[in-house]
């Protein structure tokens, strides 16, 4: 088992910034691929990234490219999402999970543990 815990959402203006937090516990961090997710009100649940298990590899949705980077530090079991130039469709409720699969996943069903989420506002 994996337990995953988001935090550092809230309420930012458009053009601004904020780092979102994943922390893990459970079984080995390290092993398992992360991936970001988000959902916003009356939407699916929709893919923003993913890191592999060593961090070398990222890959991110086109909507997000550019202004969002994850990063991942192994010997704290966290893993960051880290946003900038946020505009008002960035609105949403953003999860965390974990996959075995070694270099992550754009599809919900591959991941294995999800974290509660952390909601994130952008004001116009």
């Amino acid at each position: 088992q994996v337990q995953l815990v988001e935090s550092g959402g809230g309420l930012v203006q458009a053009g601004g910034s904020l780092r979102l937090s994943c922390a893990a516990s459970g079984r080995t961090f390290s092993g398992y691929a992360m991936g970001w997710f988000r959902q916003a009100p009356g939407k699916e649940r929709e893919f923003v990234g993913y890191i592999n298990w060593s961090g070398e590899t990222t890959y991110y949705a086109n909507t997000v490219k550019g202004r969002f980077t994850i990063s991942r530090d192994n010997a704290k079991n966290t893993v960051y999402l880290q946003m900038s130039s946020l505009k008002p469709d960035d609105t949403a409720a953003y999860y965390c999970a974990a996959t075995a699969r070694p270099f992550g996943s754009t599809s919900l069903g591959n991941y294995d543990y999800w974290g509660q989420g952390t909601q994130v506002t952008v004001s116009s």
